[in-house]
């Protein structure tokens, strides 16, 4: 099994090695490894030995807890809870296979059992029958209702149905789960831009959320995953799936340095109540293995 970070920088430490330059390429490579990203981790690691030269740091825990600081100065968290008595629209996005699907049906979990009454899944991802199917299947055994047209119909529709379903509950919360086919980028972009008009004009005002899934296991390709959905529509907030602290995990440092895109939830195992808020601080703790 791959060591995890905070294992690397223990033994880094344990080898005795002088806090030289040497010592600073290392933990560079290391951060770099741990899917912090190149370009973030020679930043945070220059501005470290300056810190660490300037100071005279030289003690173990000194350096960790500056590291700690810098890295935490990278990492975003917000809180996303629907507007009660609004209705809220949320959208999924994500690439196929990061568990966006999944991550729907667990937020409308999260929240029918955290006081909100009225939640509709909307299957907007028509072009994969699978995903329609999985969906429903959520639904049925979550007691949510799901909203679903033909494979193949109109994203933009669904949500358009799902919205209207929900206004006649009453208020509360859409999610709609949406196809991530990026090897065909403008037609993906296209296609949420659609759904993305639709959605603004379904949500009451400020109730709208765009919200990317990723799987924290993919480091880097997380981040170009992210640059491109935030271009196409401006991200509000992210879910990272498939966390734990083992090997990889940093994704959420360069992603906040590079986007500022904040972390709202993690899910770490496939069970329904197996989400929960970011905490930016634990984050960076579990990371470092502190």
């Amino acid at each position: 099994m791959k060591k995890s970070f905070g294992e690397k920088l223990k033994s880094l430490f344990s080898k005795g090695s002088s806090i030289n330059e040497d010592f600073f390429d290392e933990l560079t490579d290391m951060l770099v490894e741990g899917d912090i990203g190149a370009k973030t981790a020679f930043e945070v690691v220059d501005e470290l030995e300056s810190i660490c030269n300037k100071e005279k740091i030289r003690e173990q825990n000194e350096i960790v807890e500056k590291l700690k600081e810098l890295l935490l100065q990278d990492v975003r968290s917000v809180s996303l809870v629907p507007e009660a008595g609004k209705q809220n629209v949320w959208m999924m996005l994500g690439v196929n296979g990061v568990g966006k699907t999944t991550s729907a049906a667990k937020l409308a979990d999260y929240f029918k059992n955290n006081g909100v009454e009225n939640i509709v899944l909307a299957s907007a991802d028509t072009f994969r029958a699978a995903a329609i199917e999985q969906l429903a299947l959520h639904g049925q055994k979550l007691g949510v209702r799901v909203v679903s047209h033909q494979h193949g119909s109109d994203p933009s529709a669904v949500v358009f149905d799902a919205a209207d379903a929900l206004r006649a509950a009453g208020p509360g919360l859409v999610i709609a789960d949406t196809a991530g086919r990026l090897h065909n980028k403008e037609n993906l972009v296209r296609e949420l831009q659609k759904i993305d008009r639709t959605c603004s004009l379904k949500a009451d005002e400020g109730c709208y959320k765009k919200i990317l899934v990723i799987d924290a296991t993919t480091g880097q390709n997380a981040l170009r995953q992210a640059e491109v959905f935030n271009e196409a529509v401006k991200i509000d907030a992210i879910i990272m799936t498939k966390y734990d602290s083992t090997a990889k995990g940093g994704v959420a440092v360069s992603i906040g340095r590079e986007l500022s895109l904040p972390v709202a939830y993690v899910c770490t195992g496939e069970g329904y109540k197996d989400i929960g808020p970011f905490d930016a601080a634990s984050y960076i703790n579990d990371f470092l293995g502190l």
